[in-house]
């Protein structure tokens, strides 16, 4: 398998490559040249990988089909590694519960740090140690966090061998137990990064540095942002898990919504339907800051300026440039680089707007690609977390209770439809819906303030983050620019090469190659 950029760069890349150097060097998105198929045959030995061996089979299975430059032993023992009921608290790793008829809740945020990106970002950190022992080079992980990212990929790098972690995020906007999972962290390859701006500010920052290229290999600049392939095809594999969970058989479609900002956890799902799982639709659930809901809704794809991206209930989400959806409209207008390069390279940059409406092939957004969307506020947020509460007994976080309000919008109107085009005496025999399947993403303790303003009473509090938002901190607050972002990863990378630290560099390597960054490895945003 080889992978290609979305802005139609001449080079195929093998996986090993990708993972360490994320953003391909014309500045576009890796994707595999092609998307493994799934058949039925293939789809029912998957079923019974998952009821007879669990999520680390399942993962190792889906893994390999797209990775062939690690060992199959190796894969598969990371993958066992990783995905442990000690680690994700059972066997199943990603549970699902029904809410009410035809609504699922899929549980992902049982991992160290109560949020989804722990499914993803364990395995990277696995991943990054292998492959750097392998290769015996190092590496300084630059990220962007608008709050579950950051803390998802410090736990898992924490400690590890020759990984740095440089992430940013914006000063002020993530919750206080956000915050504190991040600066309490002591760890000395841990570097916490608070930026004056918007989480675009800070996405913006890493792909400045990502540019710069003579900077990227001169201090080994790689990222675990979800623009990293690697950690979306890690995403692809709960998909999979719900889907077994919620069918019966292979003839049963099932519907996933989705809450997204950067449109990375609904991308991983629009790969796992390319594969051939039969997903009925994907429903992408945005909060004020709803510039997918209006794509999907117009054709125009419109990002917001710092200023007018809204700070909301539902934080992590508070995004208006969605960086893994230039994958999508790759997919989408016949994987035409040059015209990628164009829109997202060129007519973006200039004017801030791709406008599709005119393109016939937008309609198949819906009608092939299977997308929908829908938009949730803070008034919506609050209600749909108190009627769950004293309906079902579940307190939902902000995020999953935006998924949950447009998971139901969706049913109702699916169902309105159905019912006026359907002659009564067959309405009366009509099969039910696709089961919808909503995608939790973080616990609620993480967003506490808006639970008690929902509920009156605080979330429950697992008993190993009892206190986190008094302990000491370790932060640097900077502007949001990215000159000063790179000196002081500069100051850093210098300190620790004085200290003995002494970066490695790729066996046999000679000083020509070295210069060509993406050679070994890079950056993503």
């Amino acid at each position: 398998m080889k992978y290609i950029s979305t802005r139609g760069h001449a080079g195929r890349r093998p996986f090993c490559d990708i993972l360490l150097e994320g953003l391909a060097p014309d500045g576009g998105l890796y994707l595999p040249e092609h998307y493994p198929q799934i058949d039925d045959a293939a789809l029912t030995r998957l079923r019974q990988v998952w009821h007879e061996q669990g999520y680390a089979e399942l993962a190792f299975q889906l893994l390999s089909l797209y990775i062939d430059d690690i060992p199959a032993a190796d894969l598969r023992a990371l993958c066992a590694k990783t995905y442990t009921a000690e680690v994700f608290g059972s066997r199943s790793i990603v549970p699902l519960r029904p809410l009410e008829a035809g609504l699922w809740l899929q549980a992902l945020s049982n991992g160290p740090t109560l949020a989804f990106k722990d499914l993803a970002m364990q395995l990277l950190g696995h991943l990054f140690e292998y492959e750097l022992a392998r290769r015996g080079e190092q590496l300084n992980i630059l990220g962007a966090t608008s709050g579950d990212t950051g803390s998802a990929a410090e736990y898992a790098l924490r400690g590890k061998t020759g990984v740095r972690v440089f992430m940013t995020s914006p000063d002020g906007r993530m919750s206080a137990f956000q915050q504190a999972q991040m600066f309490s962290l002591q760890d000395a390859n841990i570097h916490n990064l608070a930026i004056d701006g918007v989480f675009d500010d800070c996405q913006d920052i890493v792909k400045a540095v990502s540019r710069d290229q003579t900077f990227k290999c001169r201090h080994r600049i790689g990222t675990i942002n979800s623009i990293n392939w690697a950690r979306l095809l890690a995403q692809v594999v709960y998909y999979f898990a719900g889907y077994l969970q919620a069918s019966a058989s292979n003839a049963q479609q099932v519907s996933f919504t989705v809450p997204s900002g950067n449109f990375g956890n609904v991308c991983a799902g629009h790969v796992a339907r390319m594969m051939g799982l039969p997903i009925a639709r994907l429903v992408v659930a945005t909060n004020e800051n709803d510039v997918l809901d209006e794509f999907f809704r117009t054709g125009v794809y419109r990002v917001r300026s710092s200023a007018d991206t809204r700070a909301t209930s539902s934080p992590s989400m508070d995004i208006s440039k969605a960086s893994n959806f230039e994958r999508f409209v790759f997919d989408l207008l016949g994987r035409d680089g040059a015209r990628i390069e164009t829109l997202f390279g060129q007519t973006l940059a200039s004017q801030g707007r791709i406008d599709l409406s005119g393109d016939p092939r937008f309609a198949e957004a819906a009608t092939r690609y299977g997308f929908a969307s829908g938009r949730s506020t803070h008034a919506d947020r609050l209600a749909t977390i108190r009627d769950n509460h004293q309906r079902h007994r579940v307190t939902l976080d902000p995020h999953t209770a935006d998924g949950v309000k447009v998971a139901r919008e969706h049913l109702a109107q699916r169902a309105l439809e159905r019912q006026m085009q359907m002659e009564p005496e067959r309405l009366a025999q009509d099969r039910p819906a696709a089961p919808m399947i909503v995608l939790e993403t973080a616990l609620p303790i993480k967003f506490a303030a808006t639970i008690i303003e929902a509920l009156g009473q605080a979330p429950e509090r697992p008993a190993q983050f009892a206190g986190i938002e008094n302990l000491p901190r370790r932060v640097q607050r900077l502007p949001a620019d990215a000159q000063q972002v790179k000196a002081y990863i500069e100051r850093h990378c210098a300190a620790d090469a004085g200290a003995g630290a002494k970066p490695q560099q790729a066996p046999g390597a000679s000083s020509a190659e070295r210069d060509d960054c993406h050679a070994h490895m890079g950056s993503d945003g």
